[in-house]
């Protein structure tokens, strides 16, 4: 009987053991599990922020630096020098923006607190415009992938918007020149009047190019007054005098053009330069006034504002109903005309 009992005892026993062992060696092991788990874990990388994450167009370059991070704005200096065909351009030497708090002043003849342009450095700038001959000063100016400030007459906005918009969309500065090419130093100009001129000049260039245009100004003539000043300057637009006039609009050909720039930049060194767009004399010179200026060691400066001028509604309303157009004019072709097929 005891042996019985005792055999009974041990096959328990027996059993006991075989299942642990075979517990152990089967089941997955704790301490095995939890590094499988840290693993998996970690091989889920964070979603990025929306902001963070590169943009569609960026993929490639960003891509293929991964080792060397491209600075945030390097793509944005040399946007002409990327893209440019033409291997010996005058290009833009170098592109600053302007803070126009306050209104300051620029160009030597009448304003001369920010003189920041160093020695062969020059600004290209075209009044009267836009005008039929405005793509060829566009034309010659791309071909040496180069950049100006046009200051448009408000009146020849509303006759050529589609010239004005190629002006922009070339990545040229757009500010204005008056609605009417008023002298706005007149006898006879009241206050009212002369702010009418400068405002309802900016609200034109907005509803040709569809946007906030620059606050940089240009007095028809130069001539200017205290009240004048002080207006620009509580609306925070820039105002542009001139270093070189090219007297464009009263020379007998192109050639007088080209020796009446150069002639006075040699003797002055650097500023601002004052053409005419509308200036047939002009178009033609330039080409070759382009190449003068790069043999002659000129550089280009490209100037943009800060910030882009808000436009008054009231003078943008006054405008609208002097054109008896709709409001919705006001919107950029490309949001009411669309292409479908070609």
């Amino acid at each position: 009987m005891r042996n019985a009992l005792g055999l009974m005892l041990a096959s328990v026993v027996t059993a006991v053991v075989i299942t642990g062992v075979w517990f152990w060696t089967s089941a997955p092991r704790a301490d095995a599990a939890a590094p499988q788990t840290v693993a998996a874990r970690k091989a889920e990388p964070l979603p990025a922020p929306a902001a963070a994450r590169p943009a569609p167009k960026d993929d490639v370059e960003i891509t293929a630096s991964l080792s060397k991070p491209v600075p945030a704005a390097a793509p944005a200096l040399q946007p002409a020098k990327s893209t440019c065909a033409n291997p010996d351009a005058l290009g833009v030497s170098r592109a600053v923006v302007i803070d126009t708090t306050g209104g300051p002043g620029f160009g030597f003849l009448q304003y001369k607190q920010f003189d920041f342009l160093t020695d062969k450095e020059i600004v290209l700038t075209f009044d009267d415009g836009p005008w039929p001959t405005t793509p060829a000063v566009l034309k010659a100016l791309s071909d040496e992938c180069t950049k100006a400030i046009f200051f448009p007459v408000g009146k020849h906005t509303t006759y050529h918007p589609e010239i004005l918009r190629q002006v922009y969309n070339a990545g040229h500065t757009v500010g204005a020149h008056t609605w009417s090419h008023a002298h706005l130093d007149g006898k006879k100009m009241t206050e009212p009047q002369v702010r009418e001129e400068i405002e309802k000049g900016f609200s034109a260039v907005k509803m040709a190019i569809g946007t906030a245009p620059a606050p940089f100004f240009r007095f028809p003539g130069l001539g200017h007054t205290q009240a004048a000043l002080g207006y620009l300057a509580s609306r925070n637009i820039s105002m542009f005098s001139v270093d070189v006039d090219s007297n464009d609009f009263k020379s007998s050909g192109p050639d007088q053009v080209i020796n009446n720039v150069m002639t006075k930049l040699d003797k002055q060194g650097k500023g601002v330069i004052l053409m005419h767009d509308l200036q047939k004399h002009t178009a033609i010179a330039l080409p070759t006034l382009l190449r003068r200026l790069k043999a002659g060691g000129y550089k280009v400066v490209q100037m943009k504002a800060k910030e882009q001028l808000e436009t008054l509604p009231e003078y943008d309303a006054m405008l609208v109903k002097d054109q008896k157009v709709p409001a919705v004019a006001s919107r950029p072709i490309s949001s009411v005309v669309q292409t479908v097929s070609q």
